[in-house]
């Protein structure tokens, strides 16, 4: 008696997502041994806008670059990539004969890669959905020839969306760098950044007080135009490290306009003297 043989059919959709599986575990692999090339990844990032927080990515990566540590600068605020402008570098990014997209270099120990320098046109606005950006996130770390760094900091946007997430899922070590202004209003949303660490597993590194006090040209006097100490009171009763605090000084908007470094310019100032205690606790704790 023949016997009957059932056919399975293949339903419809099974082979693109079949394919999309492989191609993403293919690209996970591709990400895990860039990784492994890199020792220390720390992701900048903060619970609202406009305290400062690309300003100290940017001179975070310069300070630990000029201690002689090999640093790679990742620009994935992907609605305001500014880090090209503050280092003042011009032109788009291009690939090499195998496809992987080059670093801009800023000097010998740092390298850039930001969506700033991936279009033509730097103000044409970015409208792109969770999926796209996960995806470019995703390339900018398996795509890029970074290979060997001391260093990897990550400039997030503000907020707890796509890209801190996607950071947090994709480099599974990286360990968050908080940067908060001392007012109240600031504080509320670095508690918020700080839960999000908590629940996604990410280590808080520490906390950055920016924009704290400001001395008056004409006076000498320091004055806390944001209030005072609301960063290292925060970091005390969330119980993570508090970093340091870096003063508000007028020259470095001009010095972030102008495409130049600050503390090439300002080596002797107050900021210059505040990044480099913090870079000393990132390489005492690397």
């Amino acid at each position: 008696m023949a016997k009957t043989v059932h056919i399975s059919k293949k339903k419809k959709g099974d082979s693109p997502l079949s394919e999309r599986e492989a191609a993403m575990a293919a690209q996970d692999q591709i990400i895990k041994n860039s990784l492994s090339l890199i020792k220390n990844k720390f992701m900048v990032m903060s619970g609202k806008g406009g305290v400062g927080k690309t300003s100290v990515a940017a001179n975070l990566a310069m300070a630990l670059s000029k201690q002689g540590a090999r640093v790679g600068l990742m620009d994935v605020d992907l609605h305001g990539p500014d880090i090209p402008r503050i280092l003042g570098l011009k032109g788009v990014l291009e690939a090499s004969v195998d496809g992987q997209i080059r670093p801009k270099p800023y000097s010998d120990n740092l390298e850039v890669v930001s969506v700033g320098s991936m279009a033509g046109d730097p103000d044409k606005a970015v409208i792109w959905r969770g999926p796209l950006k996960l995806q470019v996130i995703r390339q900018f770390i398996s795509g890029v020839q970074w290979g060997k760094l001391d260093y990897l900091i990550i400039d997030s946007p503000p907020g707890t969306g796509d890209e801190p997430l996607t950071v947090a899922q994709t480099i599974p070590d990286a360990r968050a760098i908080i940067v908060t202004m001392p007012q109240e209003m600031s504080l509320d949303d670095v508690r918020k950044s700080i839960n999000f660490c908590k629940t996604v597993n990410m280590q808080v590194f520490g906390l950055i007080e920016n924009m704290s006090g400001f001395v008056c040209p004409h006076c000498g006097k320091p004055i806390d135009l944001f209030g005072s100490g609301g960063g290292s009171r925060t970091a005390t009763a969330m119980n993570i490290p508090f970093l340091g605090r870096i003063p508000l000084d007028a020259k470095m908007v001009k010095c972030a306009d102008a495409g130049e470094s600050y503390m090439g310019k300002y080596p002797d100032s107050e900021v210059t003297k505040a990044f480099n205690q913090v870079v000393a606790k990132i390489i005492e704790g690397g």
